[in-house]
């Protein structure tokens, strides 16, 4: 099966829709896969539930698709660095999940491994176990989290075979494997596109059963969200 496309818009196409659950890897701006955002925003699809670590900054990442108003609900675990999510959320204009970063993490692992559910200490007493199943496991208290599954997985990857094996940078990791398993449809933008058997089977992150489609952006342009320079 061919799994290549030439742009991010034609890996998209056919696929996004109205309404849909789309995961996108990443964590800040490291790491994330900044051409199949931009096709999905210009794709002008509507009323989409975001799941990711957060939601990028204003103007940029996810970021772009808030200022586009395409994002009705957010299931994130930080979102201190974008007005425009504060503004909306406020407003009453934009729904939020709010969920511990581990348990995010795991939410997308179980779901990608086929679990349905798991128990986790995190949140026990405070508002994150409000109208969730609390059970006693060898005297301690323990949060019952359901999984996540996407429509949609949005993955960036720093080299990927033309199946679809994924390596990926060191800490631009992050997200990513977990969201390339959670989603139906995975699609992955890399950097690099090597042929079949050119990667080590050792060094695979992602194996390609969890990749259905994959463009190539060679030049990303890896934004830093806060630059520190210091003072001579």
């Amino acid at each position: 099966m061919k799994k290549v496309y030439p742009d991010a818009a034609a890996a998209l196409a056919g696929i996004v829709k109205d309404g849909q659950t789309i995961a996108v890897g990443g964590f800040g701006l490291c790491g994330i896969p900044e051409a199949l955002i931009a096709a999905l925003r210009d794709s002008g699809v509507q009323n989409l539930t975001a799941i990711s670590n957060n939601a990028g900054v204003d103007g940029f990442g996810l970021g772009q698709l808030l200022a586009t108003h395409q994002i009705k609900k957010m299931i994130a675990s930080y979102v201190g660095e974008n007005k425009e999510f504060e503004r909306q959320f406020l407003a009453g204009e934009l729904e939020l999940e709010f969920t511990p970063q581990g348990t995010l993490a795991e939410k997308l692992r179980a779901g990608g491994a086929g679990i349905p559910a798991f128990f986790t200490k995190t949140g026990v007493g405070t508002i994150v176990a409000d109208g969730k199943e609390v059970r006693e496991f060898d005297g301690e208290q323990y949060v019952m989290e359901r999984s996540l599954v996407a429509d949609v997985s949005l993955v960036k990857a720093y080299m990927a075979d033309k199946a679809g094996n994924l390596v990926y940078n060191k800490t631009a990791r992050n997200f990513n494997p977990n969201v390339a398993m959670a989603g139906k449809i995975t699609i992955v933008e890399v950097e690099n596109l090597v042929e079949v058997g050119e990667i080590d089977p050792d060094d695979v992150h992602t194996p390609s059963i969890f990749v259905h489609r994959i463009v190539v952006n060679a030049t990303p342009e890896k934004r830093i969200e806060q630059r520190t320079i210091r003072t001579k």
